[in-house]
């Protein structure tokens, strides 16, 4: 999933840049010894990813804070479901909640927006998959949300996988040239893809010996001439303008991936509150 490290650097980042020098509000506002429950709740229909790091969050704050999850990743909650409590130091759990909740808020946003499309292929060949239009910094969270919505992952970034687009075609002086160079210069083990926009460039990334093939913003009927033309030989992937209004069709037309900027770069985020709905009596 992710490594400890990383997610405490992310974490750590996240919480420095809210808080700064303190927070000043609950400061003034608590004695500092006040001690409750907090619950978050699902304020709409959603898919939940990230509850693991929503509990992580305050705890990377204040240790002696507890964390109890109320639903898994993956699952779906209803509007007024409780996701998760949170019990101890109620200033420690306000001064994290912003943090906590906006990361919550876009996994479950993401995965809410994949599983939509997910569904909208159900029974079909086709996959869904995300693309590395994330959010900088956020990559290890909206990929990891993706798989939560029951979508897969393309390449995680530029070092694990080869995707030859039309800037490097261009650079390199065409299909042909770029796949030769790469094949001579990369690991056996990786799979050379390339990006094509037009049933001529499909036919150079074939001849150059693609491991994989990216159709990029083409009609459907070019589509279904690509399935053709390849019959299952190697994989073919369709990008561009992949609502949710015409995905159904394009996987219609046999491909056998469905890659989706949306699903990481638009998706809303999801609609979710944090609530103190129990202060523990002082003797002050």
């Amino acid at each position: 999933m992710w490594s400890r490290q990383v997610l405490t650097e992310l974490i750590g980042t996240a919480l420095a840049e809210d808080i700064g020098a303190g927070d000043v509000t609950t400061g003034a506002a608590l004695r500092g010894d006040e001690t409750g429950l907090a619950r978050a709740t699902a304020k709409a229909e959603l898919v939940v990813a990230g509850i693991a790091v929503f509990g992580e969050v305050f705890q990377a704050l204040d240790t002696t804070l507890t964390f109890m999850p109320r639903k898994r990743d993956g699952e779906k909650a209803v509007k007024g479901e409780i996701l998760a409590e949170i019990s101890g130091n109620l200033a420690s759990i306000l001064t994290a909640e912003r943090v906590a909740l906006n990361l919550l808020q876009r996994m479950c946003g993401i995965a809410t927006l994949t599983r939509r499309y997910v569904d909208k292929i159900a029974g079909m060949h086709a996959k869904i998959l995300d693309t590395r239009k994330t959010a900088p910094g956020l990559r290890i969270l909206d990929k990891y949300a993706v798989r939560a919505g029951g979508g897969c992952n393309h390449r995680f970034a530029l070092y694990d996988g080869v995707l030859i687009k039309d800037n490097h075609i261009t650079a390199a002086g065409g299909i042909g040239p770029a796949v030769r160079r790469v094949r001579e210069r990369v690991p056996h083990t990786l799979k050379i893809e390339v990006e094509v926009k037009n049933p001529a460039e499909l036919e150079e990334a074939l001849a150059a010996g693609a491991d994989s093939v990216l159709l990029d913003n083409i009609g459907l009927p070019e589509m279904v001439a690509a399935v053709k033309r390849v019959a299952g030989r190697i994989p073919l992937e369709a990008s561009g303008n992949m609502t949710l209004e015409r995905v159904r069709e394009v996987a219609a037309t046999g491909v056998d991936l469905i890659s989706v900027g949306a699903l990481t770069h638009s998706a809303a985020a999801a609609d979710i509150s944090l609530n103190v709905v129990q202060v523990e009596k002082s003797e002050a």
